[in-house]
């Protein structure tokens, strides 16, 4: 852990690519609201809290929890008891290779997992130290990271978060169709959405789709989009600069003081006081905010 820490420790205060295909680290001391996309998130040190939805995940060294869809959420992260940064690494997760470990469809699992934390064994632990060495050795990545990238997939498929990879894996599985709707609403997070239309998107009946919307994401379609379309507020607002009323309709809202609102139940401040805590420099220096595929919005 040690070694693998001190290499972590070359990451910047957002995540940071690392020359691996699909392999990022991170080293903060600020708090993290963005949307994350599939992955298999690993912290090495320090503490993470994370709200998603209706729960509330909290991780701690050797700790690693799979994001299975595109997730809004709200982090706040700590120091260690030595006062040391928060170091975490992560491996987006690419279906076509878990399929491919696992094996087909992934085989037989439990659809609509929960979210939980697991601990990473030194299996694990060591499979992420050969990758992570691999960056002072670009000239070996083309050859031993798919390698190890299998080997950490395995190590996880055997693991209390194996259904989530076979999930991943199986074309025709909920996750997949859940995640047709996720991209929809991502697209289209500033227009109206319509659970019936939403359904049939998904191949579902009504009653069925919410069941498994919030097994997937612990949020109901609404309060997705909801939340993308704040995430989207706060990044124009810091990066932007532009003024709050404009951007709430500009993310869809009808009402500039339903936006405040909400805005202060999200992020503990209504937008004002919120961007007062920060300054432009320091807020350009931080891509940890969501930034969706519509990110060109007009007033």
């Amino acid at each position: 852990m040690d070694e693998l820490r001190s290499i972590v420790m070359r990451a910047e205060s957002r995540w940071t690519a690392t020359g691996i295909p699909r392999v990022s680290m991170v080293r903060s001391e600020a708090c993290s609201d963005q949307v994350y996309e599939p992955m298999l998130h690993v912290v090495l040190q320090g503490r993470k809290t994370l709200s998603v939805g209706t729960r509330v995940l909290r991780f701690y060294p050797a700790s690693y929890f799979v994001v299975p869809v595109h997730l809004p959420a709200i982090g706040q992260v700590s120091s260690d008891d030595a006062g040391g940064p928060f170091l975490a690494v992560s491996l987006a997760l690419d279906p076509s290779v878990i399929a491919s470990v696992l094996g087909g469809d992934g085989g037989a699992c439990r659809e609509n997992s929960e979210f939980v934390v697991s601990n990473a064994g030194p299996d694990h632990i060591d499979a992420w130290l050969r990758m992570m060495r691999l960056i002072d050795h670009p000239d070996d990545i083309a050859m031993l990271a798919p390698m190890i990238e299998r080997e950490i997939l395995f190590r996880v498929s055997q693991g209390p978060q194996g259904d989530m990879l076979r999930q991943i894996a199986r074309g025709t599985s909920r996750m997949s169709q859940i995640r047709r709707t996720i991209d929809w609403i991502r697209e289209h997070f500033a227009e109206t959405i319509r659970s019936e239309a939403l359904a049939t998107l998904a191949g579902m009946s009504v009653p069925a789709f919410y069941r498994h919307f919030a097994a997937m994401t612990a949020m109901t379609p609404i309060q997705y989009q909801k939340k993308l379309r704040l995430l989207q507020a706060r990044r124009l607002m810091l990066f932007e600069q532009r003024e709050a009323t404009a951007v709430a309709f500009a993310v869809g809202y009808e009402s500039a003081s339903q936006f405040s609102r909400e805005y202060a139940r999200m992020f503990g401040l209504p937008p004002i006081k919120d961007m007062a805590r920060f300054k432009v420099p320091e807020a350009r220096e931080s891509t940890d905010v969501f930034e969706p595929k519509n990110a060109q919005l007009s007033n």
